[in-house]
């Protein structure tokens, strides 16, 4: 709930930089929020809950089934309500015009780049207007392309990179989830599940250091870039590679949850196996 909280903020201020302001409503912020939230609840719960579990020295395979059902429900309740929430038609609003006539559109990261003078103000953004290009003289234009679109807002955008892609990849995240719940519900719970399964193996994989800050820190890191993959093998070159190459094993939608589940196995057996190490190693001693 905070999450979406934030991010409802975020896409209001966004919403507000654009020129002229875009019929956005309350209702569709909320929904887009609500489902960036959801991916990032999903990731920070399994890594918080794996965390917990593995400094309280819980049994391993229970903990693990509790957390992936738990998840499971959780991500198969939201969407649900936030999919009959979408169906029902916002009241389209006008957005508040910003700056009179005469404003100056300007970007003010780049004093020196090109600015842009709405002579008619943002009542009239397709009106004319004076375009002023450093080392050239002024051009002046009565009327605009339809197609034109306007610079942002001189807003500063000081947010470090790995926040912004961060945030990117959630949003991507949780844009396949709509997808793969608005096609069928067999679909998603495929595509859930293996994403699930793969990140609950990783909880009981990583445990280097005593330090339960830590191993914390190393788990973050390794859902980071799980997330980083993701939005890699869903592109659409990487979805027509690999439906080039199982297209007679199995469908190419399926290639993905495979990958994940294949991963998830493997990392499995891996923590097994150290498992039984050092428990041979207890023993010995």
């Amino acid at each position: 709930m905070a999450a979406a909280g934030i991010r409802f903020l975020s896409l209001r201020v966004e919403w507000a930089k654009n020129l002229p302001p875009k019929p956005e409503t309350s209702l569709t912020l909320f929904l887009a929020a609500a489902n960036w939230a959801l991916s990032l609840a999903l990731f920070s719960s399994i890594i918080i809950a794996l965390n917990y579990a593995i400094r309280r020295n819980y049994f391993a395979l229970m903990a693990i089934i509790c957390v992936m059902s738990l998840s499971m429900f959780f991500c198969i309740g939201i969407s649900s309500v936030l999919a009959q929430r979408r169906a029902v038609p916002p009241a389209q609003t006008s957005g508040v015009l910003l700056g009179g006539k005469g404003v100056i559109l300007s970007n003010s990261l780049n004093r020196s780049g090109t600015a842009i003078v709405l002579l008619g103000g943002t009542a009239d953004p397709f009106g004319p207007r004076v375009t002023a290009t450093p080392g050239q003289p002024l051009l002046f234009q009565e009327t605009a392309s339809a197609s034109f679109e306007l610079p942002p807002v001189p807003f500063g955008d000081d947010t470090p990179w790995f926040l912004e892609s961060l945030s990117i990849d959630l949003r991507l995240n949780a844009e396949m989830f709509q997808r793969k719940f608005a096609e069928d519900f067999s679909s998603f719970f495929r595509y859930t599940g293996s994403l699930i399964f793969l990140l609950c193996s990783l909880g009981y994989a990583i445990k280097f250091s005593v330090w339960p800050l830590a191993n914390l820190f190393l788990a973050t890191l390794a859902f980071r870039g799980i997330l980083a993959l993701e939005t890699f093998f869903n592109t659409p070159e990487m979805r027509d590679i690999s439906g080039s190459f199982l297209e007679r094993v199995m469908p190419a939608q399926d290639a993905l949850p495979m990958v994940f589940f294949g991963f998830g196995v493997l990392v499995f057996i891996y923590s097994f196996l150290v498992f039984v190490v050092k428990r041979r190693d207890d023993d010995e001693y």
